[in-house]
């Protein structure tokens, strides 16, 4: 299938769920290479805008993200990515979900790891 990367400059948004609780762990942009590597390796890639490079999600920290089912949205140009979360952690700040937070920065979500031990920041 072919997807529509000219919205968005060349990428498209991937919504990163865990297959099995449904829960939304992350939301990312991929680009072709990135698609094609996530394809090739049922690992998810990602194309990093602020750093302008691909990268593998758990290559730093192990918490990868093992592709169980991609679809595509109705206009071809999003996908909605089922992982297995390895690790537990989705997000790089060490918690289980992106989205650990409310709209009142109230804490709500589960921390897996801390980022200086598995970062060194």
């Amino acid at each position: 299938m072919e997807l529509n990367f000219d919205k968005l400059n060349g990428l498209i948004p991937a919504v990163i769920q865990d297959f099995k609780s449904g829960k939304v762990l992350m939301v990312g942009f991929m680009n072709k290479e990135a698609y094609g590597k996530t394809l090739e390796t049922g690992k998810v890639w990602y194309f990093s805008r602020t750093r302008k490079e691909l990268w593998m999600k758990g290559k730093t920290s192990g918490n990868v993200q093992i592709v169980k089912e991609i679809l595509v949205d109705c206009d071809d140009d999003t996908l909605l990515i089922k992982v297995e979360q390895k690790g537990g952690a989705a997000c790089h700040t060490g918690y289980e979900s992106c989205f650990y937070k409310d709209i009142n920065g109230k804490i709500i979500g589960k921390k897996v790891f801390d980022p200086k031990e598995v970062y060194g920041k």
